[in-house]
């Protein structure tokens, strides 16, 4: 979905006299403009930064997450494009669907780039918590199984189903429907007395819900795993720094998901049952849509600002500004190896193998040298 279907709640269509009508109208396609070229900017800028992390991880294990972060900023990025392009469209021919879509043909492809753009995020969402999960639950089935090639699949896959339910409607010979604002289309929301309708709504909901409760229960699992790793051993401070960024990154993900997508996902569940609630059904479902509707907006800066060098730079600043002494513990671990390397390449040495005989001559350069070293 796009922040830029969002539109102003009264139906009929615009009043040139009308000047109130007008000024918001202007606004709403202002705003418009503006979500969507922030939407691209930022999901480009996410692209670059993920491509650039797998051409330095593409052989190791955080290959296939950055394959599925990049494919979920893809989606993003499509999606400001296409539906903020139509829904610009409407804007400008003042959202009077009759002269410009006689067929309802520009309706049914916007419906479906909403049940497609919407759904794939939080499909993608769930797939890289479970990558996650078998990474470091399972490590050695993961390196074996989860190849590049096969996260590819597995990306073409989820995006093949998500076009398959947005397909759906159009399949079982319903269409998507101009909902009240007259500036975006959507499944049936208004007087459902077929049970296809319901269904197709439960559908879309009952997916969503699913990918975060899959989520948090993923990364549940994750993190209980990385605490018991973290008390039981003190080694692979490195693999379990790049565990801790992505465990971060899909945290931040799935939190901006529940916040953005339970309200729009609950009102369409509450729609398929008939159980429209209190307020008004109109009012609620445009709120829940401008709510969803941020979530592309805030899934690129996730990738943008929790990565690993911006945390360091971060933790850093906080444990300065708190006035505690930072210890370069990487810089340490890094010296504490370069040391014993040396002392293993030097004791290998011929000149060092003297050194173990006992001997009353005294001891050479050299030999005094591959004893200092193996002091140390």
């Amino acid at each position: 979905m796009n922040n830029s279907t969002e539109g102003t709640s009264y139906s009929g269509l615009l009043s040139p006299s009308n000047t109130t009508d007008l000024r918001d109208f202007k606004i709403s396609v202002l705003f418009s403009i503006v979500f969507m070229t922030v939407g691209i900017t930022s999901n480009s800028l996410a692209i670059v930064i993920l491509l650039k992390a797998y051409q330095r991880f593409r052989k190791k294990s955080k290959a296939s997450f950055l394959l599925f972060a990049s494919g979920l900023v893809f989606t993003d990025l499509f999606g400001h494009l296409i539906n903020g392009t139509i829904a610009i469209f409407v804007y400008a021919s003042n959202r009077e669907w009759s002269k410009f879509d006689h067929a309802n043909v520009l309706c049914s492809i916007f419906g479906m780039c909403m049940v497609f753009f919407g759904l794939c995020p939080l499909l993608l969402g769930s797939v890289m918590a479970v990558e996650r999960c078998i990474g470091v639950t399972e490590p050695i089935f993961h390196s074996t199984k989860m190849t590049s090639r096969h996260a590819k699949m597995i990306l073409a896959f989820v995006w093949l189903f998500a076009i398959l339910v947005a397909l759906l409607p159009i399949a079982t010979l319903r269409s998507y429907h101009i909902q009240a604002s007259k500036t975006w289309c959507f499944l049936k929301t208004e007087q459902i007395e077929d049970w296809m309708d319901q269904f197709h709504l439960l559908i879309f909901s009952c997916l969503g819900l699913l990918s975060l409760a899959i989520s948090f229960v993923c990364n549940a699992m994750t993190g209980i795993t990385l605490i018991r790793s973290k008390l039981k051993s003190q080694q692979h401070r490195k693999g379990r720094s790049h565990h801790l960024e992505m465990i971060i990154q899909l945290l931040a993900i799935m939190c901006v998901s529940c916040i953005c997508w339970t309200p729009f996902l609950v009102t369409m569940a509450n729609i398929g049952l008939k159980n429209y609630g209190s307020q008004d059904p109109h009012e609620t479902i445009l709120f829940s849509l401008r709510m969803a509707t941020w979530n592309q907006i805030l899934d690129p800066w996730v990738y943008i600002l929790l990565r690993k060098t911006v945390l360091r730079k971060l933790f850093r600043i906080v444990r300065r500004c708190c006035g505690i002494e930072i210890i370069d513990l990487h810089g340490w671990e890094f010296s504490s190896i370069k040391n014993s390397l040396k002392v293993a390449t030097v004791s290998e040495s011929p000149a060092c193998s003297r050194t173990n005989t006992f001997s009353i001559s005294p001891k050479t350069d050299t030999e005094q040298k591959c004893e200092l070293i193996e002091r140390k």
